[in-house]
């Protein structure tokens, strides 16, 4: 068994993980999630390569496939279950296999992002995620996740340590001064569009 640095990893990598998958096929969550990234992307241009840190099955892959069919997709995944998911997508361009607290390279994408998954990461690690989406990135980071000012964490399906809330677009712009604000905004559950949970979007530039 792979050894990681974290229990949140061991827990995504393990039997939660693959529990998720089956509670998140909906293919509703594909249109759901069009909506969403509409809007995300409304100030963007030019986006031809994307990365998403965590991308489970690819239902967001899914979704930027539509909206942006000519660029190129990778993606990041730690559970062995949801990779081989993600090996069904069409021209999916490169699926790498590990943690995001293991992920490095040398090449830059024009729009790195995530949605759900910083909220799962130790906050001992949130800085080293931090810094890889930074070096990936040639132009846009994105963040879709849980917001509060201040950190706190909150129970996750009956565990604890699994799930935080913090301004992480925040923390990622003190550390990164050249990262300017492009958009931000609030996806409501209660909107029949979204039909997800609550989550606060952050859209970075990198202007250095």
């Amino acid at each position: 068994m792979k050894k990681y640095k974290t229990k949140q990893e061991e827990f995504w990598a393990e039997e939660f993980g693959d529990n998720y998958i089956e509670r998140n096929q909906d293919k509703l969550l594909v249109a759901s999630n069009i909506s969403i990234f509409s809007k995300v992307l409304e100030k963007t241009k030019e986006i031809e390569s994307i990365i998403e840190f965590g991308s489970n099955i690819g239902m967001n892959i899914h979704s930027l496939k539509a909206l942006l069919p000519s660029a190129e997709i990778s993606a990041i995944e730690i559970n062995e279950k949801a990779v081989n998911e993600l090996k069904k997508i069409d021209k999916i361009k490169n699926i790498f296999h590990k943690s995001i607290l293991d992920f490095k390279t040398e090449e830059k994408f024009d729009f790195v992002f995530t949605k759900g998954v910083l909220i799962h990461v130790s906050p001992d690690f949130l800085k080293d995620v931090y810094k890889s989406m930074y070096e990936a990135s040639s132009k846009y980071i994105c963040m879709i996740e849980y917001y509060n000012p201040s950190p706190m964490e909150i129970p996750y399906r009956g565990n604890s340590e699994k799930m935080y809330k913090r301004d992480f677009a925040g923390e990622m712009m003190d550390m990164y001064p050249d990262l300017e604000l492009v958009d931000y905004g609030f996806f409501y559950y209660k909107d029949p569009r979204h039909n997800q949970e609550d989550m606060t979007w952050f859209l970075m530039e990198k202007r250095g």
